[in-house]
């Protein structure tokens, strides 16, 4: 096992460490408070009292009302749940309406959606990763049962204007739902002021435990459940609630609540030192969706001449962890769909790289990654056969 002091974590759109406040919070649920939520005793309300709790909490990150809230058990389940829903609501509104740079929890249900008889419209993005509102609009048909297009790219970080979009749905009357797994306490929210009719949200984004997530629903909006048995989550999710976790995700939410400033300030500070020294350490550097309005915690940069695998498994080596693009990608050999989308030169689509930063990260570990991020680029483009301006040190 490699020593956690030894990681340098520039990963935290995968995934985020787990905040030690909140696995304190979770614990006395995993052994003292067991019992089961449904039950009538009192050993069981007061577990249903703790959920309570994580409802309201989550629902003041969100500026909803705690009704809205339905808890699932990832990011994943709570995209399906919200386009299945659509689907059932009307037999005769079958199609579905998304973008190209969807992660692949909304694109693959969708390419789904389309073998079984549905249809799927996907609009493109700029150079930049901004999306064509008008032509999203257009999209739009009388037989259109959902738009869903996520809040801010995973890869990119480019955030997309999801009020707008929820206020043309709104217009054409039809359903808007919107992946905000990546910008959940990274920019502030609040749902009660706008025309949204569904958002998805996964606890391990944001400093709380992997299996749990949430599905806004907003109480205005009508909705099917995809998983029936009992009552739980007001009929709208059966199951016995995963209740560790959805406490652990209430109190996630609290203290993403309380840590935004820090998010939109000394984050995003750690971010653009990180990326303006990249840029003038590192030459035939790009970063991707630089123009576009981005979340304050990602940088996606295309090192040209090398192959962002290769780079990865380099990285490695020094214990230095970022992505080239999804995690859920990881392995896939074609370049990401989302810069594919954006049209980038394929040499550029290839040797893109993610770094993504959160509050437990340091000054020190971005000293450090700078030392180590132009020394491998170095010896990769060198390894190819092209030059570079620069000798950094030796890896």
């Amino acid at each position: 096992m490699v020593d956690r002091e030894q990681i340098i974590y520039l990963d935290n759109n995968a995934t985020t460490q787990l905040d030690p406040a909140v696995i304190e919070e979770m614990l006395p649920f995993l052994t003292e408070y067991y019992g089961n939520p449904s039950s009538g005793y009192t050993f069981g309300r007061q577990v249903r009292r703790a959920i309570d709790l994580a409802r309201e909490r989550l629902a003041a990150l969100l500026g909803c009302e705690p009704t809205e809230i339905v808890f699932t058990s990832c990011g994943t389940e709570s995209n399906n749940a919200a386009v299945n829903s659509a689907l059932q609501l009307d037999p005769g509104r079958q199609h579905v309406v998304t973008t190209a740079v969807e992660h692949s929890a909304t694109r693959r249900h969708c390419e789904l959606v389309g073998k079984r008889g549905g249809s799927v419209t996907v609009v493109g993005v700029d150079g930049e990763g901004n999306l064509d509102l008008d032509e999203l609009e257009r999209a739009i048909t009388p037989q259109t049962a959902i738009v869903t297009a996520m809040w801010a790219n995973n890869e990119t970080g480019v955030l997309f204007p999801v009020e707008k979009i929820a206020e043309i749905a709104r217009r054409k009357r039809v359903l808007f739902h919107t992946d905000a797994i990546q910008c959940i306490g990274k920019i502030p929210i609040r749902l009660a002021d706008t025309t949204i009719n569904s958002l998805s949200l996964s606890a391990h984004k944001l400093h709380g435990p992997k299996g749990v997530g949430a599905l806004y629903v907003n109480k205005r909006s009508a909705f099917r459940p995809s998983v029936v048995g009992g009552s739980q989550e007001n009929n709208r999710r059966a199951g016995t609630e995963n209740v560790a976790s959805i406490v652990a995700l209430g109190k996630a939410a609290e203290r993403a609540g309380a840590a935004l400033t820090e998010e939109n300030s000394r984050v995003r500070a750690l971010r653009d030192r990180f990326e303006e020294a990249v840029l003038e350490k590192v030459p035939d550097t790009f970063v991707n969706g630089r123009m576009a309005d981005r979340l304050p915690n990602t940088s996606n940069l295309s090192f040209v001449g090398i192959e962002s695998d290769a780079a990865l498994m380099m990285f490695d080596r020094h214990h230095l962890c970022c992505s080239a693009g999804s995690a859920c990608r990881t392995g896939a050999p074609e370049p990401s769909h989302v810069l594919q989308a954006m049209n980038l030169p394929p040499e550029r689509a290839r040797s893109s790289m993610r770094f993504s930063f959160g509050r437990f990260n340091s000054d020190a570990e971005v000293t450090k990654a700078l030392e180590i991020i132009p020394a491998v680029i170095s010896k990769l483009r060198a390894m190819a056969g092209r030059s570079a301006s620069r000798e950094p040190a030796a890896v």
